[in-house]
């Protein structure tokens, strides 16, 4: 009888998707750097703010500082975006990115705050992306990262 390894025969599932696993990973979290990099790069530091439309104006550098990027295991995905840093920022990076209403901060107390009506002194915010069109400008690469990704 001729001698053959029954492994070479029969196709491995285990082994390839431990192969598709490990590239899916290492693909997504690259084009989470390069749109992580991009979206930083597209905030500015200067004092005026930006126009509507255009990526936000960074006053403090916050903003710029905390936008991360993380391999989601359990979905299979990239999530990519800024953090949010306190309470008392709301969703600031929402409102930017999307548009939105904004109430001005107050310097009463969290129960104070909860016993007075809505203000009415919110301001509706025209949107000014910054996350949407980094992924939007940096989606070209994804078909090299994923070229010859599972060895």
């Amino acid at each position: 009888m001729i001698g053959f390894d029954i492994k070479r025969v029969f196709f491995d599932r285990a082994a390839v998707r431990n192969k598709t696993d490990k590239a899916t990973r290492r693909v997504l979290s690259k084009f989470g750097a390069f749109v992580r990099q991009t979206a930083k790069r597209s905030i500015r530091k200067r004092k005026r703010a930006s126009r509507p439309g255009q990526p936000p104006s960074s006053h403090t550098g916050l903003l710029k500082r905390f936008i991360f990027f993380g391999f989601d295991v359990a979905r299979r995905s990239v999530v990519i975006g800024p953090v949010r840093l306190t309470q008392k920022t709301g969703d600031v990076p929402h409102v930017l990115e999307y548009g939105g209403t904004v109430r001005p901060l107050s310097r009463l107390s969290a129960a104070q705050r909860r016993a007075r009506r809505p203000s009415s002194a919110a301001t509706r915010r025209r949107p000014r992306p910054f996350m949407g069109p980094a992924m939007e400008k940096e989606k070209h690469q994804l078909p090299a990262l994923w070229r010859n990704s599972v060895k």
